[in-house]
């Protein structure tokens, strides 16, 4: 019997030929002389998959999808996308009875149009977060070169779910399939409980033929409470907090002893800017990460990152006068703002500039209409778990959950494991260059 990934993967594949074979045409049409006789009007032959409409028809179906969106505003961004319960309402209306048509299981295709209309269902969907967006399967399998498996449920041309999940496979750090791979949230987000099942059906049978250690999810909120198929452990926590557009209110809601060095920072001269490169902002974050003992990430990444969310992705840095003291890459994602890769020079900690540089974000945050500020992950017992509750964070667990395959145990690659001690003494001591230049061929199998 063939699986619903295998249905999905023919369909994905008769659609890809079907968009080759239009645009192979459209350029032939380009490419005829003016007095060329006209092609008859018929579409190109592509055999029809089973269980759907004939593939042209399948391409043309999205393309007026993404008509309907754009009119509505889901992809230009003029939907309202503030009020959760409201965005739930839109795409509730939108989702026909189960009467009228079958709930599908769908790979996604490295196209635009695809890509616009997930995106466009992710920033409706209030279980969605910026780590649900398309562009993550492309920045994962060009910076690391992991494969993914991007699905989702939809009927009649709607999306109900999506599923992003990727692989990866070492001989330092096991093999497992996590949804999703350095980012902080991930599973299935979904407006229906048929679709969440069937993304879910569709990840087990994945993992199934795969064979990976583990399945990971790496939920914002409980998704399988009391489902004895999956685990979980306590280890990761989230800080997110309300910012209004007051900034002196933003000011006095951080506890006096960091409030105390914002100021001092402040007095010293140090001030933030948008820098459009990432050269800068990588040399405050390699050595930082440095220090700490962590292998850095490759410039590649960043660049891909800065490249596939554009205006939602940007490096600010911290200064004084001309000299780089810090910076930090963040995402924008509806009302939210993420600072995510982060990390100051030598220098940072005479000059209180990590703490200017969260500060900085803050207020030019706030000052642009976003009003949730999310610090991101942390592990208890580490510098950063203390440093985001001195900011007034309170911490809010973060409900991963684990289905073993291959393992017999929950994974535990984090620097906290006492096994890793030695290598992250030994990292500390490497000459930076060095660490540089290892580091992205480590990290990239870490996750």
């Amino acid at each position: 019997m063939t699986s619903i990934i295998e249905a999905a993967a023919q369909r994905a594949a008769a659609a890809a030929s079907a968009a080759a074979a239009i645009a192979a045409a459209k350029n032939e049409a380009v490419r005829s002389p003016p007095d060329a006789p006209a092609a008859p009007a018929t579409a190109p032959s592509v055999a029809p998959v089973a269980g759907t409409a004939a593939a042209p028809s399948f391409v043309a179906s999205l393309d007026a999808e993404l008509a309907v969106a754009a009119r509505e505003g889901a992809v230009s961004g003029e939907l309202a996308l503030r009020d959760g319960d409201a965005a739930a309402q839109v795409l509730a209306s939108e989702v026909p009875a189960a009467a009228q048509g079958t709930l599908m299981l769908q790979l996604l295709l490295p196209n635009s149009d695809e890509c616009a209309r997930w995106d466009a269902f992710v920033q409706a969907c209030p279980e969605a977060t910026f780590f649900h967006r398309a562009g993550w399967q492309k920045v994962i399998e060009r910076a690391f070169g992991h494969r993914c498996w991007f699905f989702y449920a939809e009927r009649n041309g709607r999306i109900e779910g999506v599923l992003p999940l990727a692989q990866i496979k070492s001989r330092l750090f096991g093999h497992s399939l996590v949804s999703l791979p350095f980012c902080v949230y991930g599973g299935v987000a979904a407006i229906s409980e048929e679709a969440r099942a069937l993304l879910d059906q569709a990840a087990e049978e994945l993992a199934a033929s795969l064979n990976p250690g583990h399945l990971e999810y790496r939920n914002f909120a409980p998704a399988h409470p009391g489902n004895p198929k999956w685990q979980g452990k306590e280890l990761y926590y989230t800080f997110r907090k309300a910012i209004t557009a007051d900034n002196e209110e933003n000011m006095n809601a951080i506890p006096r002893k960091q409030r105390a060095m914002v100021r001092k920072a402040i007095k010293l001269g140090l001030r933030g800017e948008v820098d459009h490169g990432i050269e800068r902002f990588f040399h405050a974050y390699a050595s930082s990460v440095h220090r700490l003992g962590t292998p850095v990430f490759s410039k590649k990444y960043f660049r891909l990152l800065k490249q596939v969310f554009a205006d939602d992705c940007e490096i600010r840095v911290i200064l004084q006068e001309d000299q780089i003291v810090a910076g930090v890459m963040s995402f924008f994602f509806r009302d939210e703002v993420l600072p995510y890769y982060g990390g100051g020079t030598a220098l940072a900690r005479d000059v209180a500039g990590n703490d200017f540089m969260y500060w900085d974000l803050m207020q030019a945050s706030a000052d642009k209409g976003y009003r949730l500020f999310d610090f991101g992950r942390s592990k208890a017992g580490t510098g950063a778990f203390d440093f985001k509750k001195n900011w007034g964070f309170s911490a809010q667990p973060l409900p991963y959950e684990y289905q073993l395959y291959a393992s017999s145990e929950l994974p535990d690659v984090n620097p906290l494991n006492p096994k890793y001690q030695l290598f992250i003494k030994l990292w500390r001591k490497m000459p930076l260059a060095l660490a540089n230049a290892l580091g992205p061929h480590i990290v990239k199998d870490l996750g």
